[in-house]
């Protein structure tokens, strides 16, 4: 686990039982052992990082929002995880002890801050929460926090599934690392004098390595991210490898076009074949079950324990504007219907789903029952919460319940 806050003190690799792909947890998911940097390491600590960076599915730093900054060696280490950007998550902790304003400046200085470190045109992903069995200090964001927690359960959950996608992913890292490097060799062999100068030649390549990393970019058309580290190629003795071999990258290019292609497919396929695979035990057990379930008894949730119909307390007022649209045998056109929905302001995309939800029957008309129904799930769209893929059984309105 990666982290600033608690005296400035971060942490290292977590031990204990986690999955072997993943490198950092929050310590409420589990019971994990950690490192204290401040213990005295008699390693490079950064390169222990770096190594485990290459190997893991999922990196998490965690933060304090009491405590942001982000000290000279916790952005080394951070730095340490480049080209690895793709698995970095981050959790702002202890959210539950500020208030909800000052909360999003928190939020808005932690990206200014990564922003600077994390260099990559895709915006980290930044998890907001609580994650500890205490109560909540301050509990005006607690939908928040239950939201944040379930998608980064699920982003943990889902490891197992895309395991194989991502191993072949970081081959096609490797493989690219590998061509980058044959070319910086080449470049800077090319520079070599055959017989006198050697030495001073070579010293001075090494120091002007970034102007040669830009003249590759530029012939090549190589993404900056595919170069190695600028630091640790200076510290190598190139003189040492051996001359660029076409023929070995043409190899390489055609794995990249061809083999890659075929294996992605293929992956693909057997992922699909798979039986579902998630992370379980500690705080994965139960989460998702009983009243304490994320949304349970919210949005389109709301009246699922209730005997009466949750849509019937508002009918009344849906029934007065119902009247007022001309029904004819009781129920009233798409287009009548479309005249009051509109009125909302929501899209029509979403007002199309919420008819398929309100038109029980599927006669293309709406009764007075499914109008409410229809009105109730605007509300419900309005107040922020999601729509159901189907209408749930408990708002199915009572006289077509009859008919099933």
């Amino acid at each position: 686990m990666l982290g600033a806050g608690c005296e400035d003190e971060w942490f290292g690799p977590v031990s204990g039982s986690v999955p072997s792909s993943s490198l950092a947890y929050p310590q409420e998911l589990g019971k994990y052992s950690v490192v204290p940097k401040r213990a005295g390491l008699r390693y490079d600590f950064a390169a222990v990082l770096e190594w485990f960076a290459e190997r893991v599915d999922r990196i998490i730093l965690l933060f304090d929002a009491h405590k942001l900054d982000i000290s000279d060696e916790f952005s080394e280490v951070i730095k340490a995880l480049k080209n690895h950007e793709d698995k970095i998550r981050v959790v702002l902790n202890k959210a539950d002890q500020i208030e909800t304003q000052q909360l999003m400046r928190v939020y808005g200085a932690l990206m200014w801050s990564l922003g600077k470190i994390i260099n990559t045109p895709e915006v980290v992903r930044v998890y907001i929460g609580s994650f500890w069995s205490h109560p909540l200090l301050i509990p005006d964001n607690r939908k928040l926090f239950e939201a944040e927690e379930q998608d980064l359960f699920k982003d943990i959950q889902s490891l197992p599934r895309n395991a194989a996608l991502r191993k072949l992913n970081d081959l096609i890292k490797r493989a690219r690392l590998a061509k980058v490097h044959a070319y910086i060799i080449s470049s800077l062999k090319k520079e070599m004098p055959n017989v006198f100068g050697k030495e001073s030649k070579k010293k001075e390549l090494v120091n002007n390595l970034g102007e040669i990393y830009q003249k590759i970019e530029r012939e090549h058309q190589i993404s900056p991210g595919d170069f190695p580290s600028l630091r640790k190629m200076q510290t190598q003795d190139f003189s040492k490898f051996q001359a660029l071999k076409p023929k070995l990258l043409d190899t390489v290019d055609d794995m990249l076009a061809n083999d890659i292609a075929r294996l992605m497919v293929m992956v693909r396929q057997e992922e699909a074949q798979m039986p579902s695979q998630a992370v379980k035990g500690g705080a994965f057990d139960g989460t998702m079950n009983g009243p304490f379930g994320h949304g349970y008894g919210e949005g389109a949730g709301e009246g699922i324990d209730d005997v009466e119909w949750v849509v019937g307390k508002d009918k009344p007022t849906y029934d007065e504007i119902f009247y007022t649209l001309s029904p004819v045998n009781g129920k009233i056109t798409g287009a009548n219907a479309k005249k009051e929905m509109v009125k909302s302001k929501l899209p029509n995309t979403v007002l199309g789903k919420i008819w398929k939800l309100a038109d029980v029957d599927k006669d293309g008309l709406l009764d007075d029952e499914e109008f409410a129904l229809a009105n109730h799930l605007i509300k419900v769209k309005l107040e922020g919460h999601e729509l159901p893929a189907d209408l749930p059984p408990h708002l199915i309105p009572p006289s077509k319940r009859r008919h099933e």
